[in-house]
């Protein structure tokens, strides 16, 4: 009797620990972040920088699970990372810069990447610093542009459409302040990182920013700027921010998912509503 009493025991325990064994794998499948779907998902990771490009992919990350794929975003704060993860495979795209300044990186450091897409570009625009219209600046004033050629160029461009300065003819986009060749206020054009410029204002006259830093910076270009390139400018038709990829990669399923999950008309309204002019769609 007592036996028997010990092998029922036995037999419950056993199915007691069978129940829990099931039960936790269930469990284990079910880990999916609460949608049922992650595990049946392709992973796509792409690279971005924080505003808007970053906020513009998280507007699409349920229509790239309609589509089977979990888009992961991974943000960066500078230029220079995220093409190198993309070369490097660590990335499957990326999403923060213009076609000029991935041609001048390919050339600068040997990597092979991509335009793949177009989607926005963002109007550069000359923000006050010490000073508060064009009309103030004195002799010998400072006023800070990228110190990347591609950008730097542009800002100057800006500059110039302003009668600030005149560029030395064919410089277009790939002048650097070498190529002034009519400084009329003497002003002394300071090359900082892009990232860097909104930081100084308080110590220039004048920075020219591009879209992106300056909304980093709280700033709009609609809004703050005293001036910005418009829509028929050499920038806007130039400077589209682009999807990018290594070259090689360009029929990757997932990065033609993300672009076509873009490319429509619910991302267009989202970028106009959002930010009211200082992102511009371009599909």
């Amino acid at each position: 009797m007592k036996t028997k009493k010990i092998l029922a025991a036995a037999t419950a325990s056993v199915l007691l620990l069978s129940a829990a064994l099931l039960a936790g794998c269930g469990g284990d499948s079910g880990n999916d972040g609460g949608d049922g779907q992650s595990a049946d998902l392709t992973k796509v990771t792409v690279g971005a920088s924080v505003t808007p490009h970053a906020e513009i992919l998280n507007a699409v990350k349920d229509d790239m699970k309609a589509q089977g794929f979990d888009l992961q975003i991974k943000e960066f704060s500078d230029y220079v990372l995220p093409n190198q993860e993309v070369n490097d495979g660590s990335l499957d795209a990326n999403y923060f810069q213009h076609e000029p300044y991935m041609n001048q990186f390919n050339a600068e450091q040997g990597t092979d990447l991509v335009a793949l897409a177009y989607i926005h570009y963002e109007p550069f625009g000359i923000y006050p610093g010490t000073r508060e219209t064009l009309d103030q600046l004195e002799d010998g004033d400072a006023i800070a542009v990228p110190n990347d050629t591609s950008n730097e160029a542009r800002a100057l461009l800006l500059l110039e459409d302003q009668g600030l300065i005149k560029l030395r003819e064919g410089a277009g986009l790939t002048a650097t302040k070498n190529d002034i060749v009519e400084n009329p206020k003497n002003l002394d054009i300071v090359e900082l990182a892009a990232e860097m410029i909104a930081k100084n204002l308080p110590d220039v006259a004048f920075g020219v920013i591009n879209g992106n830093n300056a909304l980093q910076a709280g700033l709009n270009v609609a809004e703050d700027s005293i001036a910005s390139e418009g829509a028929d400018s050499l920038g806007a038709e130039t400077y589209a921010n682009i999807i990018c990829v290594k070259a090689g990669n360009e029929d990757n399923p997932g990065v033609q998912a993300l672009i076509n999950a873009l490319k429509t008309d619910k991302v267009k309204a989202f970028i106009e509503d959002t930010y009211k002019g200082a992102v511009v769609p371009v599909f």
